[in-house]
């Protein structure tokens, strides 16, 4: 493909399970997806497609980036070849972006992270990701606390001035407010303790705020586990379980959200550094707001 660069998915033992994955597989951009291999036994490769250089070097990459739309497209197709190569074979999901100049370059980074490859595969081999986030629901506290009135409106209480009305109402905001976050502090706790019991490892994410927010709610808390795929069941069942109580003595409304199966993106390792890529460092999947 004439103007193009080697697109990355991620890293697997080559197989024939990880070419029947990919047979008839469409891409970034709907490009056909294709295994290169590194013929050294015991053999590594790389998933990748061929994308134009014209979107994918560094300077067009940057501003494609800002371009939510854009974005979201690439990250929906990346995650899909992922996840189907996942369903047959264990992966090493390769962050978004994650561009090579050629299939050259491809080989050479295979070569380069073959030690660490192989040893990160060995590890996720028969495991998934699970994440789980926590929000409180701070505005929702403060309603129930003053009993949806507005500081110093028709609640308070007739014989206060309007003045010392306002200061109760704020005192009651802030106290709500804060039993709102003691709860959800008390929830990640429950929650990562009862995750940490059938999780071999795990990441926290940073919080998600700004446009990846959701309404009232506060993520406060936003991590990843790796869990045997055999355990998935009972990490839900105690997770869930945690989670229940999540409104803590005081009734300050707290809830988890589950997510995945996923395959192990947060988990993973990036490609190593050549002399000659990648073209660009990538984008993670939390960064991506995919999932």
């Amino acid at each position: 493909m004439s103007g193009s660069v080697s697109y990355l998915y991620g890293v697997a033992e080559a197989s024939p399970e990880l070419r029947d994955a990919v047979r008839d597989l469409r891409g970034v951009g709907g490009a056909p997806v294709r295994v290169v291999a590194d013929g050294d036994p015991p053999a590594l490769a790389a998933v990748v497609s061929a994308v134009p250089a014209d979107e994918f070097e560094e300077q067009p990459l940057a501003a494609h980036l800002e371009d939510l739309a854009w974005l979201e497209a690439v990250a929906r197709a990346h995650h899909g070849v992922v996840d189907a190569v996942a369903a047959g074979t264990t992966v090493l999901p390769l962050r978004l972006a994650t561009i090579y100049r050629d299939d050259e370059r491809v080989l050479a980074m295979l070569r380069a992270g073959r030690a660490a490859f192989r040893s990160r595969l060995s590890r996720l081999a028969g495991h998934v990701e699970w994440g789980v986030k926590v929000y409180a629901e701070p505005s929702a506290a403060v309603g129930a606390a003053t009993g949806g009135a507005a500081p110093g409106g028709a609640g308070e209480e007739p014989e206060l001035s309007p003045g010392r009305a306002y200061l109760r109402g704020r005192r009651h905001e802030r106290s709500a407010r804060d039993a709102a976050h003691r709860a959800a502090a008390d929830a990640v706790r429950r929650v990562h303790e009862a995750a940490l019991a059938h999780a071999a490892e795990h990441v926290r994410h940073r919080v998600q705020q700004g446009p990846l927010a959701r309404g009232s709610s506060e993520n406060v808390s936003n991590d990843a586990y790796l869990v045997p795929s055999g355990r998935s069941d009972a990490f839900l069942a105690a997770v869930r379980e945690a989670a229940s109580g999540g409104g803590g003595g005081g009734g300050a409304p707290v809830r988890a959200e589950i997510t995945g199966p996923w395959a192990p993106y947060s988990f993973a390792m990036g490609a190593p550094e050549t002399d000659e890529g990648p073209v660009d460092g990538g984008v993670g999947r939390e960064e991506a707001a995919s999932g």
